[in-house]
Parts: structure tokens; C-alpha cells; sequence
């Protein structure tokens, strides 16, 4: 469902989008460097307030959302066998950012007396969500044809519970930014957006 949500939004295919000369998709890393900041946004913007703000911010449909887009480039390989290894490939790629980001997040030890009573009984949750292990096989039983799918798409599951967790420990000041930290970047500054001459 999420890869079809992507579809809708872009609007049209994909083979449809090239051969029209839309704008190509970022690719994941791009994608991530741009999640990881506009959660650095949200991030101010909260911790700006007046009052205390509970961790109401938390969200992982970015991360889907540019698994989505991870997807739809394996998709633009044509052949199955090419796709295949793509979403392999992609699966790696997850895993490995996923890998870093555990690697920043403090123990809850270190956080145990940080924000509120929602947080402090959040954060060893979703730190255990993040660090666990399935009890077998995800993708065990599925079609060959989308066993690699599953494969790259349980990656992403494993990168959302590490990356919600990172947001928790930024929100309680636990957490180097993602750059800082090393597993992003600072993503280039974006275009603004033509105006429709229709405003005019």
C-alpha cells in the first residue's frame, strides 16, 4: 500500500514520468538526509513553545515513504532478475543506516530521569523495539517472486524503529543530530516552487 501511495502521488508510472522528463526521484540516502532534517525542523519548533510539549512529533511515514522510493528505482530496472538484486542491494542499504542510527541512541539509563512520565516510560520500549530481533525468517513461505519485496521491506520496519527512537532521544536533548552523528547529511537547500500563472 505504501509503494501504491507513492505511485498516486507522483501522479503517473514511472516509465510514464521519464519519457514525460519529470524531475527523477532522490535516491534513498537523499531521501533520509531530508527526513532526518525536516524532523530537526519539527524538533525546533516544538522545543520553541512556551510550554512543555509532550513527544507528539514522533513519526516514521517518512522512512516508508522513502523505502517507497527505494522501491520504485529497483522498479526502473525493467528486468525481474535486475529488480530483484536492487531491492536486495536496498535491503543492505537499510540495514546498514539502521545499524548507525542504534549505534547513536543512548541507554535508557542515560535518559532515565529526562523529559516526562510519557517519555521516560516510552524511551527503554521503543529502544528495546529497535534493538530486537525477529524469532525467524520474515519473509519465510513468501512467492519467489516476492521474497527480495519482503526482504527490502522488513529492512525498512527494522530502519522506522530505529529512527523513532532517535527522534525520542533527540526531543529529550540525548542524541547527537544526525549529522552530528554521522549517518547523514545536510541536504542541499530546496527550490522554492514556480508559481502557478493562474495566481497571477
Amino acid at each position: 500500500m505504501k509503494l501504491l501511495a507513492v505511485l498516486l502521488a507522483i501522479g503517473t508510472p514511472v516509465m510514464a514520468q521519464e519519457a514525460e522528463g519529470f524531475d527523477p526521484l532522490p535516491t534513498f540516502k537523499a531521501c533520509m538526509d531530508e527526513e532526518a532534517a525536516r524532523y530537526e525542523r519539527a524538533l525546533r519548533g516544538l522545543t520553541g513553545m512556551r510550554e512543555a510539549q509532550e513527544f507528539e512529533i514522533g513519526d516514521t511515514r517518512g522512512v516508508g515513504y522513502c523505502g517507497s522510493v527505494g522501491f520504485v528505482l529497483c522498479d526502473r530496472k525493467g528486468a525481474l532478475k535486475a529488480v530483484q538484486a536492487c531491492q536486495l542491494e536496498f535491503a543492505e542499504q537499510q540495514d546498514a543506516l539502521a545499524e548507525k542510527v542504534r549505534a547513536s541512541l543512548p541507554e535508557p539509563e542515560a535518559v532515565a530521569d529526562k523529559g516526562g512520565p510519557f517519555e521516560q516510560a516510552l524511551y527503554p520500549r521503543v529502544y528495546a523495539l529497535a534493538q530486537g530481533s525477529s524469532a525467524g525468517p520474515d519473509c519465510a513461505g513468501d512467492l519467489p517472486q516476492r521474497g527480495t519485496w519482503c526482504t527490502a521491506w522488513e529492512a525498512n520496519n527494522r530502519l522506522s524503529n530505529a529512527f523513532l527512537t532517535w527522534q525520542l532521544a533527540r526531543y529529550l536533548g540525548a542524541a547527537e543530530t544526525a549529522v552530528d552523528a554521522g549517518w547523514a547529511d545536510v541536504p542541499p537547500p530546496q527550490r522554492p516552487l514556480a508559481r502557478d500563472r493562474g495566481d497571477q
